[in-house]
């Protein structure tokens, strides 16, 4: 009995899931009827045997009487565009969810649930830019190797606690190729220090150490996290650390899902700004990346922070 109640329950859900996606795929379908009609001149009855919808439908549309909830998701498609194009598409329902929220409530309005958000996105057409899978691993022979103390206990309880770096690629100009060092707090995923260079040396590895290094309190000593690449399999890095009293963890031989936290990061980056844009010279990749870094910091709210950026998340631990 209790599995045919599961059973019809799921149905009906599926069902009623079924018949919201059709309503947004015949209201997306008569937005495009009006602006094609009323921006290029077709002919109506064209459109509507294209869109395979009657006239009498989309005149019974077109001259409805909109309720106060209809002109409250125009407002919101407006603002939902608006921010989509502010950030060249790389935000989510989710994340447009968050920025819109935070302006309303400044503005002394109740909320929108994420739900409508992510139903308004497909009616106007909207979608984030999709990630692209993340190189594998390349395989090296190290000459110094730390235990995984890290073992994926992907958070901190405070800042400066624990730690995760690395370093990824980058193209510009005619097939050139940068280096981007970095290093994220697993507090609050806020990028503490990062340089970017013209080759993938223990130079830049050690210039991301030692600015990260700087910025430290006193007595503070994080657990660094990284891969066996080696740069951090080096002497001198190691005595880096050794001098800052630092506990190095390392990943497993081929698991960069190990050092999840920054290979996120590099995801996201290149996802919302790399991939979007072609770059001629290292200047202008360079301003980019430190463009977005700040952005990152400042201004892109996270879910999983309350709604709040990474520095707004660790303002509240100081």
């Amino acid at each position: 009995t209790i599995t045919c109640r599961e059973s019809t329950t799921k149905k009906v859900s599926g069902n009623r899931k079924e018949a919201s996606l059709s309503r947004i795929r015949i209201q997306s379908r008569y937005i495009a009827i009006q602006e094609l009609a009323e921006k290029q001149h077709f002919s109506i009855v064209l459109l509507c045997e294209l869109a395979d919808v009657s006239r009498a439908a989309y005149y019974k549309w077109v001259n409805r009487q909109p309720g106060a909830r209809e002109v409250e998701n125009q407002q919101l498609a407006a603002s939902v565009q608006h921010l989509y194009t502010q950030v060249d598409g790389i935000y989510g329902y989710r994340r447009i969810a968050l920025t819109i929220n935070r302006q309303r409530e400044k503005e002394g309005l109740t909320k929108v649930n994420k739900k409508r958000i992510y139903r308004l996105m497909q009616i106007c057409g909207l979608e984030a830019v999709i990630r692209r899978r993340p190189k594998r691993y390349r395989k090296i022979t190290p000459d110094y190797v730390a235990e995984n103390i890290l073992a994926r206990e992907f958070t901190a309880e405070k800042p400066n606690q624990k730690w995760c770096t690395d370093v990824t690629e980058f193209k510009y100009g005619n097939g050139k190729k940068a280096y981007l060092s970095a290093i994220i707090d697993l507090y609050d995923k806020s990028i503490v220090s990062y340089v970017l260079g013209h080759s993938n040396n223990n130079d830049l590895v050690f210039k991301t150490i030692r600015s990260a290094i700087r910025a430290l309190k006193e007595n503070e000593c994080p657990l660094l996290h990284s891969d066996r690449g080696f740069q951090y399999t080096s002497k001198r890095f190691k005595r880096i650390l050794e001098k800052t009293n630092m506990t190095h963890s390392m990943s497993r031989v081929g698991r960069c899902i190990d050092n999840g936290p920054i290979e996120a990061f590099w995801g996201t980056l290149k996802v919302e700004k790399y991939y979007l844009h072609k770059y001629e010279s290292f200047e202008a990749l360079k301003y980019a990346i430190d463009t977005y870094i700040k952005f990152y910091n400042n201004e892109r709210y996270q879910e999983t922070l309350n709604g709040l950026s990474p520095l707004e998340y660790r303002a509240q631990a100081a």
